[in-house]
């Protein structure tokens, strides 16, 4: 009888994801030198077939997701390298606050590594990694007290160009704008223009259809459009 010999995974020490706050996903950078925290124990998988050698700097993200999901910890991290970036920027204007911002993306890469083993691809790695960043920042948003944007503060910022450069200016405004957005809008708006997803990818992203996608992105451009018409030329 043959003997099967235990996955890469099993008594694997946990992986270290980086805080965005010292050098981490927050800023585009490496893992090196990052502040970490500890991901669980990973749960047991099969064991992995065998994988021709690699540079993950150049691996696609389908071959990343593959031996990570046998606990493969460099493919992980070029993971992390590679998609906590934009997962950051994305769960930062989803709660609005930079603790929160980073909390959420530690919280959606442990539950990455926790759940790999059992993603069948049916959506991209980063479709899914949104998805995941996007249940966590809700996650923290509905443990948090909402702090109401009003449009006392929105005038504050309009006219802040006479003492700021106008373009900080209106990006500042815009980011006020962003808040005032219900979140179903404002996470479509930002994972289209921002994040550059397509339509599909968004529908995957919010568990919804395209024409939903279509529909909110309408209207938050138009709210968008209607808040910071005092920006207009």
């Amino acid at each position: 009888m043959n003997r099967v010999t235990a996955g890469p995974r099993d008594g694997l020490a946990s992986p270290l994801v980086p805080s965005a706050s010292v050098g981490g996903y927050a800023d585009g950078g490496a893992l090196g030198g990052a502040a970490a925290t500890p991901l669980q124990d990973p749960p047991t998988v099969a064991p992995r077939p065998a994988l021709e050698p690699r540079s993950w700097s150049t691996a696609s993200d389908d071959s990343l997701r593959r031996a990570a999901a046998f606990g493969d910890l460099e493919a992980f991290h070029e993971i992390v390298g590679r998609h906590g970036p934009a997962m950051y920027r994305y769960a930062q204007r989803t709660v609005s606050d930079r603790g929160d911002a980073e909390e959420a993306v530690q919280d959606a890469f442990v539950a990455a590594w926790q759940t790999l083993p059992d993603f069948r691809g049916d959506s991209s790695l980063r479709t899914w990694l949104f998805t995941i960043t996007r249940r966590k920042a809700i996650d923290l948003l509905r443990k948090r007290r909402p702090v109401p944007v009003g449009d006392d503060m929105m005038t504050e910022l309009v006219r802040s160009d006479e003492q700021d450069d106008a373009g900080s200016g209106f990006l500042d405004a815009l980011e006020v704008a962003l808040a005032k957005l219900p979140e179903t809008q404002r996470s479509v708006w930002l994972l289209r223009e921002v994040e550059q997803l397509s339509y599909a990818e968004i529908a995957s992203v919010l568990r919804s259809t395209e024409t939903v996608v279509r529909g909110q992105l309408s209207r938050a451009r138009a709210n968008l459009q209607a808040q910071l018409r005092a920006w207009k030329p």
